[in-house]
């Protein structure tokens, strides 16, 4: 916290299972005196905030812990305090004609293009091979389909829908054997989970389908890669707005669908050898995320809710033909999208849909309206993760090391709304400007 910002101040932690983050947390708050965490509590989301004149008062958790204060950062990912604050928000993909945007709403086509006209890839990546079939029965239609194939028509490109963008779990692995725990097959296997996986080799893949970063000690940072991978394609479009109960189902879902997957690669007889000869030599850590036998906590939450304020990021933004006058951090992470489902091809095969990867020529301003709501709706709020941006803009902005800095400008601007007895709306940017750069907050 800058030194010149001295007041009482809790933070809210709500799943005490993320271990790391909160060691490396009390590291960072170890010369603060005025910082206290509470562990392991969550807002109650259907009666826990109390409003009076559009302020914000109190915040009452499930375990009937109460936290008064004059300002609130909701910095979770989902946005539930924001949400049961009344403020405005949205899931899902605007068709590109609501924001005047190019690579919003619906992308099935291979190639995209900005409104700077950069070609771009769009859902030629990350996909199936060619000819891949879709149904229990190849060739069989009235066999039904396989699992996590959506039995829609496919809409028009650029139209909007409530799809979000797929999640799952950055593993941690390692392939030295001290310390290697094997890929098991979890007890929920469902072999026809994976059936598409197993014809996608068979239809002509031959790369493992991981992006398998280096780290120190011989771990790595495992992400998505191909057609069928760690993301869980379609089987998160309820978690934004689900209770906590069918969150944590969801993400056990997750769990145990990426145990299948990994065991699958490593072990499955009808996977090509050279792919189980690599992936079995992999597995867990030991000695991360102990708890879960390494498997951590966290879900990859890549998008949620977003709000919707009085700025909205969109792709003029990231792309620059617009330029927020009000900066409070900077984002550079090309506009980007995971797929968000799999359908048929008028050919009859499957597909994924809405992957978006477009650079950005360089680093661009956030609005400070965009973190908070509009004034009529609450004054005391400021929501620095679930942002006030269009989906494609959120794909820009959606890194941590941007999240941090939106934190601290976002805390940075509640002190100065209390300081000066107004609300967040009414905080005099030239001040709050100068206060940013004063704490080296990079601006342009």
């Amino acid at each position: 916290m800058p030194s010149n910002f001295r007041r009482k101040i809790k933070i809210i932690v709500p799943n005490i299972g993320i271990y790391l983050v909160i060691n490396a947390m009390n590291k960072m708050l170890e010369p603060e005196k005025n910082i206290t965490l509470a562990y392991n509590q969550r807002l109650d989301r259907k009666k826990g905030v109390t409003k009076k004149k559009g302020i914000i008062t109190t915040i009452a958790m499930e375990s009937g812990e109460i936290y008064s204060g004059k300002a609130f950062i909701d910095a979770t990912y989902e946005g539930d305090l924001m949400a049961a604050a009344g403020v405005s928000y949205t899931i899902g993909r605007e068709p590109n004609k609501k924001y005047g945007e190019t690579i919003n709403g619906i992308q099935s086509g291979d190639s995209i293009y900005t409104l700077s006209g950069i070609r771009s890839v769009g859902a030629a990546n990350h996909n199936f091979h060619r000819g891949v079939d879709p149904y229990i029965i190849k060739g069989n239609p009235a066999s039904g389909l396989l699992p996590f194939i959506n039995p829609e028509p496919l809409k028009m490109n650029g139209s909007g829908d409530k799809s979000i963008q797929a999640y799952g779990f950055r593993m941690c692995l390692t392939n030295h054997l001290d310390n290697r725990i094997p890929f098991e097959k979890p007890a929920s296997y469902n072999e026809q989970e994976y059936e598409l996986l197993l014809r996608n080799y068979e239809a002509g893949e031959t790369r493992t389908p991981w992006i398998n970063s280096d780290m120190p000690n011989r771990k790595t940072d495992t992400n998505n890669k191909l057609g069928f991978s760690t993301d869980f394609i379609g089987q998160n479009y309820n978690y934004p707005e689900a209770g906590y109960v069918e969150r944590e189902q969801i993400v056990e879902r997750h769990r145990n669908y990426q145990k299948g997957l990994m065991w699958t690669l490593a072990y499955h007889p009808r996977m090509p050898e050279n792919i189980r000869n690599e992936v079995s030599k992999w597995g867990t850590c030991k000695d991360e995320f102990i708890e879960g036998n390494g498997w951590q906590e966290q879900l990859y939450i890549r998008e949620a809710r977003r709000m919707i304020s009085g700025y909205v990021m969109t792709q003029h933004d990231c792309e620059r033909l617009k330029v927020a006058e009000d900066a409070v951090g900077l984002a550079a992470y090309g506009m980007d999208s995971h797929h968000l489902q799999r359908y048929v091809t008028s050919e009859g095969f499957v597909k994924n849909e809405g992957n978006v990867q477009a650079s950005v020529k360089g680093p661009y301003p956030i609005s400070y309206r965009s973190i908070i709501p509009k004034q009529k709706e609450c004054k005391n709020l400021l929501v620095p993760v679930c942002l006030s941006s269009s989906h494609i803009g959120f794909g820009s902005i959606r890194m941590e090391p941007v999240f941090m800095v939106l934190g601290q400008s976002a805390a940075i601007a509640a002190s100065l709304a209390i300081d000066k007895d107004v609300s967040v709306q009414k905080v005099d940017y030239a001040e709050l400007q100068k206060l940013l750069l004063g704490n080296k907050q990079r601006l342009k």
